[in-house]
């Protein structure tokens, strides 16, 4: 057993803690060998002489009193009192303050300060033990250098991805939307040409769906996800779900079955992101399929307020090593030379939606028989939705033209390639003149100076951008009429929102959509009291 004295010789002569005993006003009664190398006093200089507060740096010991006075409700004075209020109330304490040695030096210390108490629980005085802090200083310097280092390097990953996204769009628009015209020309191609070009346009539009997936990713790892947050009609989003599956499960000859009955229910979701997830899982379950096999919709209460809705194939089933990785990015589990194409991400895009949607997400399955994967939601009420009359007693601005007026088009578009493919579009109706500019300015200019029936703007244009230009004719008398629709290869729910916001007519993607991008000018069109141009039979309306 180690003897009291010899337990007090290794306290007061250890050199790595500085330790300092007070009486109960604060005053220093002892200073060990540790306190002396640590802060170059000589115990006689200090004992009853001075209190440990005089040793630490006066702004700082102002600062702890401040902020304990505000904390506790009362005044605490900007000394002693400050560093021993906690432990003098019995509250474990532990704070960090620079200690000032005798020749002026400065150094960062960590001091623990306990009250000593007597045999009738009155305290005759504190013990302070204190340790150079410069290290765990250093470590924490250079742990925020690299976090900061890592989040500069996550914020250029996200703007790289974002401006790769941009810049893959635009050749896309090119090839898909000269695809479709290729697909939908006169003479009609012929059944060999056709095949290609449904292979091209097949292949253009799941680069596109990749491009979306990986830039979903990243704005979701970098905060940066916006999600509207609504009571959405599950029913609505199961039906919409459903058309969009049908195609691919009638190509693999997978029979999908979904609730019989409406289910009545609201949830609490981002419309366009459940439905996003609910494709994921349901494309998953056709895709990694047996042939000719099944899948399940079901929904379910499973708590209160909670709903689930379980997704459940007749595949080949995931082991217990594939379900510990099923939510790691770009890990497509050994499907690598199957059937499933893909980044292996959609699930990990999709696990974290439906947490953003304050949901869960889960899979249990059995190997040779299939899998369940499930999203519980919140369950809540309806709201009112109040119709919006429109008096049509109010005149649009109108040209009172006959059917037989040309129309004008305004395009606003540097990349030749786009806008060649929107002369090639709109050559393909007579009664529409199209007009272009390569910039900003000159489109505004051109706007001014032919008063255009409305208006196709991108928005990265050189000089002015496409938002500035809206604006700018907006106030202008002469064209705040004109119906301008964004084009833009920036085309993700944020950038649509805040172009919507800004005052677009309509906002279209790239690549174009041909079916959207003539109701959209037809739209726009007849909104100025111009007569709708009636899409013929022939014409492309995909």
């Amino acid at each position: 057993m180690i003897g009291t004295r010899a337990l007090q010789r290794a306290i007061l002569n250890s050199a790595n803690f500085s330790i300092i005993a007070t009486d109960r006003r604060g005053v220093i009664q002892l200073f060990n060998v540790g306190a002396e190398c640590m802060l170059g006093y000589g115990a006689d200089t200090v004992v009853n002489k001075v209190t440990p507060s005089d040793l630490h740096d006066p702004a700082e010991v102002l600062a702890r009193a401040q902020a304990l006075s505000a904390e506790f409700g009362v005044a605490i004075a900007p000394g002693f009192e400050a560093l021993a209020f906690k432990a003098s109330r019995g509250i474990e304490d532990v704070y960090e303050l620079t200690y000032i040695r005798a020749d002026g030096t400065r150094f960062p210390a960590i001091v623990s300060i306990t009250a000593l108490l007597d045999d009738y629980r009155e305290i005759i005085g504190y013990l302070l033990i204190g340790s150079h802090n410069s290290v765990r200083k250093r470590v924490e310097h250079e742990l925020n250098d690299a976090i900061s280092a890592a989040d500069q390097a996550n914020l250029a990953k996200s703007e790289f991805l974002s401006s790769m996204s941009h810049e893959l769009r635009t050749p896309l628009n090119a090839i898909l939307g000269f695809a479709q015209l290729i697909e939908s020309g006169t003479p009609t191609p012929s059944p060999g040409q056709m095949k290609s070009v449904a292979q091209i346009i097949k292949a253009g539009w799941y680069l596109l769906d990749l491009i979306n997936e990986i830039l979903d990713l990243t704005l979701i790892e970098s905060g940066k996800m916006s999600l509207s947050i609504e009571p959405i009609m599950l029913s609505d989003v199961l039906r919409e779900s459903r058309s969009m599956i049908e195609s691919q499960a009638i190509r693999r000859g997978i029979n999908v079955v979904f609730p019989t009955a409406d289910v009545p229910f609201f949830v609490s979701a981002d419309r366009m992101r459940l439905k996003q997830v609910l494709i994921n899982l349901l494309s998953n379950a056709i895709k990694y399929n047996r042939e000719g096999g099944r899948v399940v919709v079901d929904c379910s209460l499973t708590a209160v307020g909670k709903i689930r809705i379980a997704v459940t194939d007749t595949g080949q089933g995931l082991s217990a090593e594939h379900l510990s990785q099923l939510f790691q990015p770009f890990n497509r589990l050994g499907q690598e030379a199957h059937v499933g194409e893909g980044t292996g991400i959609g699930l990990v895009v999709s696990k974290r939606l439906v947490e953003l949607m304050g949901g869960v997400i889960g899979v249990v399955s059995t190997v040779g028989a299939g899998s369940t994967f499930w999203i519980d939601l919140k369950l809540t009420t309806a709201i009112n939705h109040h119709e919006i009359s429109i008096d049509s007693t109010v005149a649009l601005p109108a040209h009172h033209i006959g059917e037989s007026r040309l129309r004008t088009l305004l395009c606003v578009e540097d990349n030749p390639d786009n806008l060649l493919l929107v002369e090639e579009l709109i050559g393909r109706c007579p009664d529409i003149r199209l007009i272009s500019a390569r910039d900003g300015q000159s489109g505004i200019d051109l706007a001014r100076s032919t008063l255009p029936d409305a208006i196709l703007m991108d928005i990265n244009l050189p000089g002015i951008s496409g938002v500035e230009a809206l604006r700018i004719l907006a106030l202008d008398s002469s064209t705040t009429n004109i119906p301008i629709i964004a084009l833009s290869a920036n085309a993700g729910p944020r950038d649509i929102a805040r172009g919507l916001e800004a005052g677009f007519f309509r906002y279209l993607t790239k690549p174009i959509k041909v079916k959207e991008f003539i109701a959209a000018i037809d739209l726009a069109f007849a909104s100025v009291g111009a007569p709708a141009r009636r899409v013929g039979a022939e014409e492309p309306m995909l």
